[in-house]
């Protein structure tokens, strides 16, 4: 079975239209961009943390649920009043999303490499029904 993977670009879109006050960027927290794709043998999402120390990152998969959660410090030298304009992300984030099939969890694997997170998931065997036979006494 697998699932439709549903957009993100209207969230986005909200978060551009709202600011500082969007999904992005609301109460010390963030919300990274995310692509979820498979090819033939795997399930690949790519998560764009740059500025986001790997080390602080924590990947959970749970059922047919990925989460990948994390944090990154504000620079402490310059203090909130002296910006002019702050677009920097700083906090903490969390993003789940439903995979679009069962995945071997326990043999995904992550790279990180210019700021690109990248999970790789190993597709399930699909589970077959088994028809079965009535037997009469």
């Amino acid at each position: 079975m697998t699932r439709e993977i549903i957009p993100w670009g209207a969230a986005r879109d909200i978060d551009a239209f709202l600011g500082d006050f969007g999904l992005g960027h609301f109460g010390g927290r963030f919300v990274p961009s995310m692509d979820v794709y498979q090819d033939k043998d795997q399930v690949v999402v790519d998560v764009s943390i740059a500025g986001v120390d790997p080390e602080k990152v924590d990947i959970t998969i749970e059922g047919d649920v990925l989460t990948v959660s994390g944090h990154t410090e504000e620079r402490k030298e310059i203090k909130h009043e002296d910006y002019y304009r702050k677009e920097v992300r700083s906090g903490s984030f969390t993003r789940s999303v439903i995979l679009p099939m069962r995945v071997k969890g326990d043999l995904a694997e992550a790279q990180y490499s210019k700021g690109i997170l990248r999970i790789t998931m190993p597709k399930a065997e699909e589970e077959k029904s088994k028809k079965i036979a009535v037997k009469v006494k």
